[in-house]
């Protein structure tokens, strides 16, 4: 698991410090948005054909993680 989060990598001089994969211009939130429009993995992967399938995945794992937070009950 922590491979695949290798390919999530932040640059403050890129894309505005916001998680890209691999170091491309290729933003988790583009993936994510593209998941949400409907599209499969195939789909996605034929739209920006510089993404791995592992990728897609690593995007998947990142959002998981970043919404996954304790909430103190009020």
């Amino acid at each position: 698991m922590e491979a695949l989060l290798s390919r999530i990598t932040t640059n403050p001089r890129q894309c505005g410090g916001r998680p890209c994969i691999r170091g491309m211009r290729i933003r988790v939130a583009d993936v994510l948005q593209l998941f949400a429009a409907g599209l499969s993995a195939e789909q996605v992967l034929a739209e920006m054909p510089d993404l791995e399938a592992a990728d897609l995945q690593a995007a998947l794992q990142y959002a998981a993680r970043q919404i996954d937070y304790p909430r103190l009950a009020a």
